[in-house]
């Protein structure tokens, strides 16, 4: 099994292409990474920031130097001893002019090749959606766009195709008739009766007219015949000017209503159907990656669809180029299981293979999946609410509430949050399921009098109530039993707020159990499969979409706590919790990956690192919102209702942001407030309260811009500043000291690293875009040849630079180069070694968690520090005496003579280590023996 070491994530794009990546190899070398965890590389939408826009997953993206350039790339990599982890897209690709492949379907539509390829319904209840592809891109509704001059019918190189600013549509073969097989009387006016030019135009039309798109002999046809027109437009000024004139009479004149009526009859023949990009939230045909209509997803399961998928990515783990996939959004697939059985089947028992599953709290990946894990959210969770005071709980509670004056509790918000999702963004697909499932209990005598009304409000409810991501039923034998459990608590859920929809309710969960009425048992049961699994494709998108994106955006108590994969109602994980947590994983899923900062995460992982301090001192963090709300008093703004601009929940998720994100020199740079308005802005609109996306309120927008802008107004008459730097500086001391306890269970805990690109160092980043500024490299390869430098002098001259130069981040980087070197130097202890929790007596157990691996003789010791604020004194570091007399009791197992990784110090270990010693010169500790 090529099991990375540790990967490290790229995000490759136009601005940073293989050629930028292959320059940065000797630092990952030196830093002690084996893998770089590519972002897709396959040819995506041009100037894609992020390459999951996939317009061809066979070619190897020309922007970021093509398969040449990976190739260089690759080679570098192995002349390093380094691989690359590939992220993969197998769930969607892009909806644009520039997926050829789908643009076969535009213009065949179910006679494409590729019909089968997309996830589309051509058998779609509504009749204009019957056999054509829904195209929801229209700024407008399609009859404005129309009259307004937007769509036009234009014909170049490639054919005939509609146009819509950059957008090209090309038309069915029928519509070459249509336009160029009209009146030649022109035409022969201009060229004379018996010119050759107009007898060759007269049978390339006569080509057109016999074209019909079911032929399975019309695309070569076509092509010939359009390679002829294009011959004569090309060479002859008078078929140019006929050609021209041909194409424009389609294209009306603005005001004047019935001259677009030729070209509504030209595009209402086409297969697909251009519309409002609205629409597709209550009409669509099609599956999309969550709710983005630019992206459509893939019918993966076909065997055909599989291969070219995977023909780039399969060509390179099996040239050895690659030797780590990660599969981008599996909970999108039909089958998930089946999937990941062919991914292994095809691309090897030694690749590393990792999904992007997001686990709730308690939940276990699937056992028969074939893969070393996940991509890791659910390290992120149990790691970072390691570092939150659970005490606090019920306190911060009541000062949220106190501050925001919210009233709704926080389960009753997931739900109404979903179902508004369900009713704004995902009603089509839904209506679609509801057909379905209608379509399916026809013949069910228990479920024939369900209307298709009382079956839709019933399924809405229970997606709403949906616990988890989805299940994964793929066969006859229906749920397993924690499936069932979940469907069971979803149902009830519903129950609860859809009393009189009771006998709705109990269908569709027997439905969903695959059982429970003998019509929906047995040979029946295989019926109804297709439905209980597209139902399983959707409770993934809703959960995404109304709790990832819109939960984690309005119920703010404590920010740090709102990321993805987490639970913002559970205030942390104890330290048992999490030592069960991570004693599982060692048993289990020993390879899965720990991440803590990601191109997806909420916020980075030191600015969790920061927020989590507030929930040491709830008083303290009440006083401060109160003084600072008072101090900003006058920035605030009402509408003509009387509504507060900013919400008091805008503004408490705004100081919490400003603690977190604030640049460690101190002073912001110039781009700081224009980040934090962006920010803002976006996470106003996607908890969708009192602005969104879809139509946003630019009143409300202006007035929490203004209030941003007069908050971070420079100068001595800013009252607040003047009061917030002080408790910021006092959260970025304790905060930092989370950051490394945080940044070494990610790199000691069982399970690989996965650092994102820039977080060796301090990143205070948050949701993308923001995560996604470039990174300056060229200053963390100098820090870290500095380090090695200075470590190789004098190791206790260099902690203490260190800790007194906090800002700098190079204490983070030091403690990540030395914990990889471990890493390296221990590999079996780390991938295979037992799990031993650690406990601590004294003044300071509560406020240390440590742990040990062991394999054989060689063992490794964990220890990191957490909740400092109570006794350690700010600006002075948690070392030596803070600690007064509590010791870490060792195992018998652990006793002997250790290194510490960090000092270079030996430790004699018996029967307990006293931390005052553990943490003398660091503070943090990792012990190696053997």
């Amino acid at each position: 099994m090529n099991a990375p070491l540790a990967a490290y994530r790229l995000q490759l794009h136009k601005g940073f292409p293989f050629a930028r990546a292959a320059e940065l190899v000797p630092y990952l070398k030196e830093l002690g990474v084996s893998h770089l965890y590519a972002s897709p590389v396959f040819k995506a939408r041009a100037g894609s920031l992020h390459g999951y826009d996939v317009t061809d997953p066979a070619v190897i993206n020309p922007e970021l130097g093509g398969g040449e350039g990976l190739a260089s790339l690759s080679e570098e990599l192995k002349r390093s001893g380094l691989s690359i982890m590939q992220d993969i897209v197998p769930n969607h690709m892009s909806y644009d002019s520039q997926n050829e492949m789908l643009m076969d379907v535009m213009e065949k539509g179910p006679y494409s090749r590729y019909k089968s390829f997309f996830d589309i319904d051509w058998e779609h209840i509504y009749e204009n959606l019957r056999g054509r592809i829904l195209t929801p891109f229209l700024g407008s509704f399609y009859g404005e766009a129309l009259e307004n001059g937007e769509l036009r019918l234009v014909y170049d190189e490639r054919g005939l195709a509609l146009s819509y600013y950059a957008l090209r549509l090309p038309l069915r073969v029928e519509s070459y008739a249509e336009v160029f097989g009209g009146d030649i009387a022109p035409l022969e006016a201009a060229l004379g009766p018996d010119s050759p030019e107009l007898a060759r135009y007269i049978g390339t039309a006569g080509l057109f007219r016999g074209l019909k798109s079911e032929d399975p002999a019309a695309g070569g046809q076509c092509a010939h015949a359009r390679r002829m027109l294009r011959e004569l437009y090309s060479s002859s000024e008078a078929v140019r000017a006929h050609a021209d004139a041909a194409v424009e009479r389609f294209n009306g004149r603005k005001g004047d209503s019935a001259s677009f009526d030729a070209l509504d009859a030209l595009v209402s023949s086409q297969f697909f159907r251009p519309s409002y990009w609205k629409v597709a939230a209550e009409e669509i045909n099609y599956r999309r990656f969550f709710t983005i209509n630019e992206l459509i997803s893939v019918r993966v399961e076909d065997p055909e669809v599989f291969t070219r998928v995977h023909a780039a990515t399969l060509g390179l783990t099996g040239s050895g180029a690659v030797t780590a996939l990660r599969v981008d959004h599996v909970d999108g697939l039909l089958d998930p299981q089946g999937y990941l059985v062919r991914l292994r089947e095809a691309a090897g028992a030694e690749t590393y293979i990792v999904v992007e599953k997001i686990l709730a709290p308690g939940e276990e990946l699937a056992p028969a999946w074939p893969i070393e894990g996940t991509t890791g959210y659910d390290f992120t969770n149990y790691a970072n609410g390691l570092f939150c005071r659970r005490e606090s709980d019920k306190e911060f509670s009541r000062l949220y509430y106190r501050f925001t004056g919210l009233e709704s509790r926080y389960d009753e918000m997931v739900v109404a949050k979903k179902r508004m999702m369900i009713s704004r963004h995902l009603a089509g697909n839904i209506d679609n399921l509801a057909h379905m499932m209608k379509k399916s209990a026809a013949d069910d005598r228990y479920g024939r009098d369900i209307t298709l009304y009382g079956l839709r409000r019933a399924l809405v409810e229970v997606m709403a109530n949906f616990p988890v991501y989805r299940t994964y039923v793929n066969g006859p034998g229906g749920p397993t039993e924690a499936e069932r459990a979940v469907i069971k608590t979803a149902v009830e859920g519903a129950r609860r707020r859809l009393r009189d929809f009771g006998y709705e309710l109990n269908f569709i969960e027997a439905f969903l159990l695959m059982g429970g009425h003998k019509s929906l048992e047995g040979e029946s049961a295989g019926n109804i499969l297709p439905c209980v699994m597209a139902f399983q494709q959707y409770t993934a998108p809703l959960m995404a979409k109304g709790f990832e994106d819109t939960i984690l955006y309005i119920y703010n108590r404590l920010a740090s706590l709102n990321e993805v994969g987490g639970s913002p109602d559970r205030f942390g994980f104890s330290p048992e919790e999490v030592h069960a947590f991570f004693a599982g994983r060692a048993a289990r899923a020993p390879l899965t990956m720990n991440c803590t900062s990601t191109h997806d995460t909420k916020r980075s992982e030191d600015v969790r690192a920061r927020i989590n301090v507030l929930s040491e001192t709830p008083a303290e963090w009440y006083a401060v919102l109160r003084r600072w709300a008072k101090l900003l008093q006058a920035g605030r703004r009402k509408d003509a209702a009387g509504r507060e601009m900013p919400s008091l929940n805008d503004e408490y998720l705004l100081y919490q942001t400003l603690l977190g994100a604030w640049p460690s020199e101190g002073e912001p740079m110039p781009d700081f407030a224009e980040r934090i308005r962006e920010y803002s802005v976006k996470a106003a609109r996607e908890a969708q309260v009192d602005t969104n996306w879809i139509k946003p309120d630019e009143e409300y927008e202006a007035a929490l811009r203004g209030f941003i802008d007069r908050a971070l107004q420079p100068g001595p008459e800013n009252k607040f500043l003047g009061d917030f730097l002080p408790s910021q500086r006092l959260v970025a001391f304790y905060g930092a000291f989370n950051s490394l306890s945080q940044a070494l269970l990610k790199l000691a805990a069982p399970g690989l690293p996965d650092i994102y690109q820039g977080c060796e160092l301090w990143d205070f980043s948050l949701v993308d875009p923001d995560n996604r500024r470039p990174v300056d490299f060229a200053l963390r390869s100098r820090l870290l040849a500095e380090l090695k430098r200075d470590f190789a002098a004098d190791p206790a001259s260099l902690m203490a630079g260190l800790l007194a130069d906090l800002p700098s981040g190079r204490i983070k980087l030091f403690l990540t180069w030395r914990a990889l070197a471990a890493r390296a130097a221990m590999k079996g202890v780390f991938e295979g070694g037992s799990y031993l929790p650690l406990a601590a007596e004294g003044p300071r157990a509560e406020s240390v968690f440590a742990f040990a691996r062991v394999r054989g003789g060689s063992a490794v010791i964990a220890a990191v520090p957490r909740l400092l604020s109570g006794f350690v004194p700010a600006g002075q570091p948690p070392l030596g005496e803070l600690w007064q007399d509590t010791r870490l009791i060792l195992p018998p197992e652990l006793r002997g003579t250790f290194t510490d990784s960090f000092s270079g110090r030996t430790f004699e270990a018996g029967e307990a280590v006293a931390l005052k010693d553990l943490f003398s010169s660091f503070p943090c500790a990792l012990l190696t023996r053997g």
